[in-house]
């Protein structure tokens, strides 16, 4: 059986606040199997995620950032750091007004039976979104170069002899290509080319994931530093598309 496939929560609160007007189905598909979620409006200001949805009005621009050290982040301080820190973060306009929500995640339970509480913190910023568009860049960039990306990598693999996975790893990957979204968990009328981008970006970043598990044919540190290049390749190129998928400007 395919398994279902992962967004980052702050792809998934991004897509919905991008189709206002049904907080608890937000809340819920947001949430997951996760704890209740909470938003930080400010020092004594902690509001349950569906009384945020449901108090604030609809943005008029919102924007994703799925940052890691080292790379240039579209995200304004006092968030860039958080957000960093996080991997990710949804960006807000409503009006002249830009903010930055940040999720905190803490894990608890057993790897059997993991938990995890969320926190968004909510920040005022400078405006984001010049930035957040030349880097994220559109939908139909993001598409081409998922094949691209993908592509590249696999050749850079093959061509070193050092694609070959474990079994067990190798039965995974076979199954994550065909793995999909959760549809409960995506707003209704979601568009044909904005899900396809999120689910392809979504079943590559599976397959770094299950990737870096396995040492695949590296017999030296050479080979083994150039295979981490090009997984680290595929997965910013996913992390751009998703990004560019759950973003929606003015423009677009």
């Amino acid at each position: 059986m395919a398994p279902a496939l992962d967004l980052p929560r702050s792809v998934l609160l991004a897509l919905w606040l991008s189709s206002p007007g049904e907080p608890r189905r937000a809340t819920l598909a947001v949430q997951g199997a996760d704890e209740p979620h909470v938003v930080r409006r400010g020092d004594d200001d902690v509001v349950p995620l569906v009384q945020w949805l449901t108090d604030s009005p609809a943005p008029t621009e919102v924007g994703v950032a799925l940052p890691v050290p080292g790379e240039p982040v579209a995200v304004p301080p006092p968030a860039s750091g958080d957000a960093t820190a996080a991997g990710e973060c949804v960006l807000v306009a409503t009006g002249d007004a830009t903010s930055a929500v940040v999720p905190h995640v803490e894990r608890f339970g057993s790897d059997l039976e993991p938990g995890h509480l969320v926190r968004w913190s909510l920040v005022d910023v400078a405006d984001w979104r010049r930035a957040a568009h030349a880097q994220v860049g559109s939908l139909e960039e993001a598409e081409r170069a998922l094949r691209d990306g993908l592509r590249t990598a696999t050749e850079a693999l093959v061509g070193l002899d050092v694609a070959r996975w474990s079994a067990d790893a190798a039965d995974e990957i076979a199954r994550v290509r065909d793995g999909a979204l959760t549809p409960s968990r995506l707003p209704a009328g979601l568009e044909g080319q904005r899900l396809r981008v999120l689910t392809s970006a979504a079943r590559l970043r599976a397959i770094v994931r299950l990737a870096v598990r396995d040492d695949g044919g590296a017999v030296n540190l050479w080979q083994a530093d150039q295979r981490s290049t090009a997984l680290r390749e595929v997965d910013r190129v996913a992390r751009r598309a998703m990004a560019a998928a759950a973003t929606r400007l003015a423009r677009d």
